[in-house]
């Protein structure tokens, strides 16, 4: 059993932990939300259906959510994407359209997905 000096002890400790997770995860979504700003603008989504190109690039590639998300914000300024997730986006953005009910035109999403904008 853990005495009452102990659980003082490891309070701050246990606090800094909290802390720093939860700074991690405001990072996160703030660029998650990035993200979905980039593949709604190049693709011509809702911002719902945005979400859902970003969590089916990182379940088709098995490349986790966040680094997909850095990928998707630093690809206008580098003007490419990695392979992976170049080939999953336009797959990615045809499931949030048809899911939803959307229409969007193919011959766009062509053209986009190798530059932005």
């Amino acid at each position: 059993m853990i005495g009452r000096d102990e659980q003082t002890t490891d309070q701050p400790k246990a606090l800094r932990e909290e802390v720093a997770q939860l700074r991690q995860a405001l990072a996160s979504h703030a660029l998650i939300d990035q993200a979905i700003g980039v593949v709604i603008t190049v693709s011509r989504l809702r911002p719902e259906q945005g979400w859902d190109v970003l969590k089916h690039i990182s379940q088709h590639t098995n490349t986790k959510l966040r680094e997909v998300a850095r990928c998707l914000v630093e690809w206008p300024a580098r003007g490419t994407l990695p392979d992976v997730i170049r080939g999953a986006l336009p797959a990615a953005v045809e499931h949030a359209r048809t899911r939803t009910g959307a229409a969007g035109r193919e011959d766009d999403l062509e053209v986009r997905c190798g530059r932005p904008g």
